[in-house]
């Protein structure tokens, strides 16, 4: 019967510190995907900002084909053109100021 007692003891005593020394990895494991994660803003966001720029631009053409050609509904497709590029901009600018 102490056998078992001081068999349990053991592995109790073992198991807690273990466990205490893992903690240190998960921290510097935290640590790490945090850096990792706040470095991909930087590409993340310049990559927004080219798609916000290319939606401009493809906007612009389109307003202007259907303003050359007399289309009534010209304002409703610029306000939509160009709306959902000053969208893609100031999601960017406020995803990177939120997270960083």
């Amino acid at each position: 019967m102490t056998k078992k007692k001081v068999l349990m003891s053991a592995a109790l005593v073992f198991a807690a510190v273990s466990s205490a020394f893992a903690q240190g990895n998960g921290v510097g494991g935290i640590t790490e995907a945090t850096n990792m994660v706040t470095s991909y803003f930087d590409p993340g966001t310049k990559l927004i900002y080219a798609i916000g720029a290319v939606v401009g631009l493809i906007g612009g053409v389109k307003v202007y084909g259907k303003f050359s050609s007399g289309d009534p509904d010209t304002s409703k497709t610029a306000a939509s053109w160009f709306g959902a590029c000053i969208f893609l901009i100031v999601a960017a600018t406020i995803l990177r100021s939120f997270f960083l």
